[in-house]
């Protein structure tokens, strides 16, 4: 009957110690995200062809223009959907 008892309690406090070394994993993975993050220079071949010269400053701001429109759209969406939801909800509740 001791046997039993113990080797329940062994397997619990393994458990315990893997999910406590898991947590400090994972904390300190988040922590060298956060601290030790690269930046990526990267761009498709074309753009870079494109733009390579300093001489192409407007296209360069064209291109930048496109990609910040390109990028407003899904935001608004969000945006619309978000606030349709939260009316919907307001008058549910009234």
């Amino acid at each position: 009957m001791r046997k039993m008892e113990n080797k329940i309690q062994n397997t619990e406090n393994r458990t315990i110690t893997k999910s406590g070394k898991s947590f400090l994993a994972k904390y300190c993975y988040i922590l060298f995200a956060i601290f030790f993050s690269v930046t990526a220079n990267a761009q498709c071949a074309m753009c870079r062809a494109a733009l390579g010269g300093d001489a192409n400053t407007t296209q360069a701001q064209a291109v930048n223009d496109g990609i910040v429109y390109l990028m407003a759209i899904p935001y608004l969406l969000v945006a619309i959907i978000g606030y349709s939801v939260y009316r919907m909800r307001k008058n549910k509740s009234k």
